[in-house]
């Protein structure tokens, strides 16, 4: 019941995680606050398709896809024995991936620190971020694989 309460507030977590603003840059006098959906809209916009995929992917659906997962697994339990199993690897190699969002964070941050001519401060959708990333590793780490096959829904 622990890994459904963490996931099910890693859930809750994720929808301001992505919608409120993550960072705000200031260049040149002009201030712009940006959301992660709003930077992968931006992308596909400028017709970046595969960075705005992979930022899709990565901080969108994997993460997700990975808390429905959980919830499916620790607390529905809807779907078979079979699928259920199916669900847990899925899962696991989506966890594998989880970092990359990070990754893709402190590169872009990389990117635009132009020293004097541009500043960044951080939005508070990183708190919310943190969090959603924390509680989704308690999730993950509070998930009995083997409650996969106690009982036959």
């Amino acid at each position: 019941m622990r890994c459904a309460a963490f996931a099910g507030t890693a859930f809750v977590l994720f929808w301001p995680a992505i919608l409120l603003p993550i960072i705000t840059i200031e260049k040149l006098g002009h201030r712009s606050q940006n959301s992660i959906v709003d930077g992968i809209r931006e992308l596909f916009l400028h017709r970046d398709w595969f960075v705005g995929s992979v930022v899709l992917l990565f901080s969108v659906v994997f993460p997700l896809v990975k808390m429905m997962a959980l919830l499916e697994l620790s607390l529905f339990q809807l779907v078979s024995r079979k699928h259920r199993a199916i669900t847990y690897h899925l899962m696991e190699l989506l966890g594998k991936w989880s970092m990359m969002d990070v990754l893709l964070l402190a590169f872009f941050v990389m990117l635009i620190k132009l020293g004097s001519l541009v500043t960044f401060h951080y939005g508070p959708a990183v708190v919310y971020f943190t969090l959603c990333v924390g509680f989704s590793i308690l999730a993950s780490l509070s998930f009995d694989p083997h409650s996969i096959w106690d009982n036959e829904p």
